[in-house]
Parts: C-alpha cells; structure tokens; sequence
C-alpha cells in the first residue's frame, strides 16, 4: 500500500507522469502503461480492496492525487476498484480473499454491464448466461455459458477479469439478470473476442472497447451473490462507485485551479498583472469556493460509506449529480478565464484543452447527472416525510464529518436501495444553519438565515411533490438540484463544525471558506466581491496541493 506522500512524490517526480509524455500519449490516442504499471509498483491497487478494513475514503483521496496528474491515468488505473465493488458488496469471503490476491498483484479487472444497443437500460440486457448440467458435454455441475455482447467497457482488452452483468433468466426482470467474474486465462481459445478500440473525444488514450463472448464457460463460483440478484448488487456497487467518481473531478478541478492560478500570475495585460484584475479575481475566488464545496461534498460522502451505509441510496445520488456537474461548470468558467491559450494544444497553450475534454465524460461514468437526479426525484416523498420529522444520525453524521476520526469497517449488510431513514445531512441542515448563526464565524449569520429560507422552501416543495408513472417532468429537476444544494450545505457547515484545524488555517481565518462556499451555493450576487477576492488571494499563494479542506499531502 502507498500514502499520500509517497504518491505525491512518485507523481512529481517520474517522467511517465509529466505533461509532455502524458500529452504525448494523449495526441497519439495511446494507453499510459508504464504510468499504469509505476502505480501498480507503488501500491496503489491494495487501496482497490475494500474488505475486510479498506479505507474507502482513503481510495478516493489518493485516486484524487492521480487524477489531479491526469485523468487518462486515473481513469485508467482505478477502473479496478469499480470492476471489483460488486464482489465487495455481494461475494463470498473465499471470491473476496482470491480477488484481493490478484488485485494487489496488480491485475486489472473491468466492469461489463452496458451493451451496444441498450447502454444505460440494464434490464434490456442480451448478454446470456445459461446454467449448465454434468450431462452436457464438457459441462461441469452448476457452471455457466455466457454468450453476447458487452461495449463501452473501460479496459475491456487489458483487464485479466471481468465482472459481467448476464440475462439467467429468458424472461428478463428484476430478478432476470446476474452477475458473474469471469478470468480470460481459465477460458478455451475462441470464446472471448476484444473488440476494437473505440475512439473517444475525452480521455484518448483509455482503453474503451467491448468484448463479445461465445459460449464462454465459467464455473458456479463465478457466480457473484445469489441467481437472480444482478441487478441489486448492481445498483448497491453503484452507490460505492458513483462516490468513488467523484476523485476524478477533484483532482480535475484541482489542476484546473492550478493552470488559471499560474497563467493569472504570469502573464500581464494593461501594464499590470492578469491576477490583479477585480474581474479575474472574481472568477478565480468563485471557482476556489466551488471547488472547495465540491470536495467537502465528497469528503462527507466518502465517509459516509463506513458511517452511514443505509443511506447511500440517496448520498450517492447526490454526490454523483453535484459534484461532476458543478465542476464541469467551472472548469467552464476558468476556460472563459484562460482565453484562447486555455484551448491551445501546443505552446503557449497551457493544458487546459487536455484536462476541459477529459473530465466531460466524468458526469456520464456510472450513471449520467439526469440518471442519478431521477433517482432521486424517485425517493422524494419519503426524504421529504424524514425532513419534517428533523431526525438524524447524529453519530454518524459526526465521524463522517470529523476528518481525523478513525473510521468503522465497511458493513455491506447496512446497504439498502432505499434510504428508511432518508438524509441525515439534510435533515440536520436547520440546526447547523441556526449555531452558525447563533455562533459565528462572523459574517455567517446572514448566510445562515439565507439557508433556512432556501430549506424552507425546498420543504413545501418536496412536500407537494408526487413522482409519476412514465417519466418525471422536466420542472421535477430543479427540485433535485435544490435538493443537492441543501446537501452541500449541509457538508460545508459539518466540516466547519467538526474540524477546528479547517477553523484555524489560513483558509479558515474569519470563516473565508465557509463564508465563501455558502455564499458561492446561495448563488448570492450581490456584496459578495470581498469574500471572493480574498479566497483568490489564498489561491494565488497557495500550492495546489494544500489548498484543500482533504485531500492534500500530509
């Protein structure tokens, strides 16, 4: 295993990790192995095993370090993790022990749900897998045959296993489709075929390709949980891995801000420095506090993953709608702030180009940002019913939040489809909002009355709120980004309260970060110039990699 340091410093200082190889990589639409591999070397992949005490939080921070390098990279490398969740969440201990074995050894293991003409609609899959009997030939008791397609499968060509959603049931159904591991290596010649690469717009050098099997065999302990329960394993993984995405735009937009911050420093305009300007530092300071609330969003949910199991269905929804979506708009934002050099991809060209098309394909992984949203929106009512009775998980919600607090062991058994007791973090929101009103920092006060308003009237309109049959309305959407936001707050005023140091650090100082996150989240126009200028000011003199509420070297 690595840590933060280590990782930190193999980025820095191996010349497969610098951006004119990787750049180069990129132009000629090439997989980054030897970065791949030097990230196997380092340990990266035992972060990849969640039982039986894997830091799930821990695996987000350091795939946040890579992507932050770039993320072609991490796509590439912590496309494991996802192909592995599945047995996390539904195998047997001996399917874990074997699994962890062979990814710490560094074997690559992808994920194979979507196919060619189904993509997202799981339930219309074709993929096969029909249950053999020892009267068959070259059956074995209980072993499989699966036959179809699978495409747009990250490392579909490079990964040793694949998880493979499979139709065991003609029917089809909720209860039609399982999950199955299945090792190239232990197959007969002829019955897996990789397809040919796919050419992407972002993420060029990401092996993205399918695979087709013929009658592939695999025997009973391929199977991953019960017959039948392939689609609820599937969306228990996603919970995990809708958060684990979120590394990815975290480190993007930590680039981001690194790339305006030294162009804003180096280069004058009018006789004056770029960074000097009010209106770019506006630009930089809003983006800083989006960021910045985006990772206090992912920090809480990362943890949350040990601390409150039973209500992923609706956090990973969340988090996986906010935080890719509310970084694509800012990277928006400092491409508007970079100009022209930002899209160049040649000198003086910065890298940003890169890095803008890269992340676009972020918001789709695992479920696109209207995915997740409606999935949401399908919880309302009884998130709504929960909000009214103000009750939450106190002690969860604490060491989620408390950053330094040692975290339990993940629990799979504690997973649920839906939340019983809907959003603690969100149910918690009016008594957070009223003690940093009642107790600073300064300047918070307004901000916090600002919140309950927006609570109040996200209350009255969840509450009149009835999701119907054949689709949510478009209006139904903003109701959940009003939903999402009340969550970011809520993540915002939890790290402020549970963590003095994030109180006493520069970034802390008269309550700037909070103030400005809140302000950024209220969408406040008005006034809120100074507190976006003096977060430029951190910003500009501040290392990319500690300028973070979590996820910097130690």
């Amino acid at each position: 295993m690595t840590t933060m340091t280590d990782l930190e410093a193999l980025l820095a200082r191996n010349d497969v990790f610098s951006r004119e190889a990787l750049a180069a990589l990129d132009a000629r639409e090439e997989f980054p192995g030897d970065a791949v591999r030097a990230l196997d070397a380092a340990g990266l992949p035992a972060h990849y095993v969640l039982p039986p005490d894997g830091d799930f939080s821990e695996t987000v921070r350091l795939l946040r370090s890579v992507a932050r390098r770039d993320l072609t990279v991490a796509v590439a490398h912590g496309k494991t993790f996802l192909g592995t969740a599945p047995v996390w969440v539904a195998g047997t201990a001996e399917q874990s022990a074997r699994i962890a074995a062979r990814v710490r050894a560094g074997e690559a293991v992808c994920w194979g749900l979507t196919e060619r003409d189904h993509g997202a609609d799981l339930l219309a899959g074709e993929m096969t897998a029909v249950a053999e009997t020892d009267s068959e030939p070259g059956g074995g008791a209980g072993g499989w045959r699966l036959t179809g397609e699978k495409w747009l499968i990250n490392n579909a060509t490079r990964a040793t296993l694949a998880c493979v959603l499979a139709r065991t049931d003609p029917a089809g159904g909720g209860r039609g489709f399982s999950l199955f591991l299945v090792d190239k290596a232990q197959l007969p010649d002829g019955s897996w075929r990789d397809l040919p690469k796919v050419r992407t717009h972002g993420i060029r050098g990401a092996d993205i390709a399918g695979f087709i099997l013929s009658g592939a065999p695999v025997p009973a302990d391929a199977l991953v949980g019960a017959r039948g329960d392939g689609i609820a394993v599937v969306l228990k993984t996603l919970q995990l891995t809708r958060i684990a995405c979120t590394a990815l735009s975290l480190g993007a937009v930590d680039h981001a801000l690194r790339l305006a911050r030294d162009f804003a420093t180096g280069r004058r305009l009018y006789g004056r420095r770029l960074a000097d300007v009010p209106h770019v530092r506006r630009v930089l300071g809003r983006a800083a506090a989006a960021a910045l609330t985006a990772e206090a969003v992912s920090a809480l949910s990362a943890r949350s993953v040990h601390t409150l199991p039973a209500e992923l269905g609706v956090i990973s929804a969340i988090t996986k709608a906010y935080v890719p979506t509310r970084t694509q708009d800012t990277l928006g934002s400092l491409g508007e702030l970079l100009g022209l050099r930002g899209f160049l991809t040649s000198p003086p060209g910065v890298g940003f180009a890169k890095l803008e098309r890269d992340h676009r394909v972020c918001a789709i992984f695992d479920g696109s940002t209207v995915v997740n949203r409606a999935a949401l929106l399908n919880q309302l009512p009884r998130l709504a019913r929960q909000l009214n009775r103000r009750t939450a998980d106190t002690e969860g919600l604490r060491a989620a939040a408390d950053l330094t607090a040692p975290l339990p062991p993940f629990d799979r058994d504690r997973l649920s489809l839906l939340s019983a007791k809907g959003c603690s973090a969100v149910q918690a929101l009016p008594d957070l909002a009223r003690r940093i009103r009642e107790e600073g920092p300064p300047g918070a006060g307004p901000l916090a009355d600002r919140l309950l308003a927006e609570l109040a009237v996200l209350e009255k309109e969840s509450a009149d709120f009835v999701p119907v049959a054949g689709g949510l309305p478009s209006t139904a959407f903003a109701l959940a980004e009003r939903f999402e936001r009340a969550y970011a707050a809520a993540a915002v005023l939890l790290l402020w309260r549970e963590n003095p140091s994030l109180r006493t650090s520069r970034l802390g100082t008269d309550g700037l970060w909070l103030r400005a996150c809140l302000t950024a989240l209220l969408e406040e126009d008005a006034g809120d110039n100074d507190v976006f200028d003096a977060l430029a000011t951190v910003v500009l003199d501040t290392p990319d990699t500690q300028f973070t509420l979590w996820g910097g070297t130690a």
